[in-house]
């Protein structure tokens, strides 16, 4: 299949398959025909999720898929294992956004490389941030006045 790309197909707890899509077509709006978005009901059950999984799948035509789960162990990853079982088909656990966004940059590349990618970016995208000192630079004491903008 030169010249298709593979598809992404979000499975996720409500509304968040739904609006990562929709974050994912901001900075990507040709995209739209290559992520699908299923947003899994909390009283929903699994085999009529996973009939909906199926008819999502479907719904991105007879091309490789890359299938990002939310949660491992929680229903909607559940339900993708189940789905997820022929050779055209890759799941990752814990989708986020900047996974989601390597994966539709690289959508072009064979499945595997891009699940590699996608992998990749979600956990390049995941870091500390705040409550420590800067990279490479000392943590200053707590009692240290210099912090504090106050005069005395």
């Amino acid at each position: 299949m030169a010249g298709v790309n593979n598809a992404v197909l979000l499975i996720a707890h409500a509304p968040l398959a739904s609006a990562l899509r929709e974050a994912a077509l901001h900075v990507f709006p040709d995209a739209a025909a290559d992520i699908g978005a299923l947003d899994v009901q909390a009283s929903a059950a699994p085999d009529d999720t996973l009939a909906q999984a199926q008819a999502a799948r479907a719904g991105l035509g007879a091309r490789p898929v890359l299938v990002l789960a939310d949660c491992f162990g929680a229903t909607p990853c559940n339900v993708a294992q189940r789905l997820v079982v022929d050779g055209d088909l890759r799941l990752i656990a814990g989708a986020s956004l900047p996974m989601l966004l390597r994966a539709v940059t690289y959508r072009a590349e064979p499945l595997d490389d891009m699940a590699q990618r996608a992998l990749a970016g979600g956990v390049q995208g995941a870091m500390p941030l705040g409550g420590g000192a800067p990279q490479n630079q000392p943590r200053r004491a707590s009692n240290d006045q210099e912090r504090h903008d106050h005069q005395q």
